[in-house]
């Protein structure tokens, strides 16, 4: 399957993410699971885990190197969420 390709990403509270992909659509994402595990220790760091930003061509979203996720898990695992049109002062 193609998934669409990640427009955007914003580290939101309680650990999610959310993550605007190239054909309108927006998720939001939890990352709550994976700090559960050995690889993603770091982003139990709120300063890191707000460092996240979409990786080149938009097929994930990354935090350095070596931290990672994929457009697919994003896609697949992300709630569907409305994005509210920010109001004008």
């Amino acid at each position: 399957m193609n998934y669409p390709k990640i427009k955007s990403v914003t580290a939101e509270e309680d650990s999610q993410l959310l993550v605007v992909f190239d054909n309108g659509a927006a998720k939001l994402y939890d990352c709550k699971p994976l700090l559960a595990t050995d690889v993603f220790e770091p982003l139990r760091q709120d300063w890191f885990f707000r460092l996240v930003k979409p990786d080149v061509g938009g097929y994930g979203v990354i935090w350095d190197e070596n931290l990672d996720l994929s457009e697919s898990e994003l896609w697949e695992n992300g709630r569907e969420v409305e994005l509210h049109p920010a109001a004008d002062d």
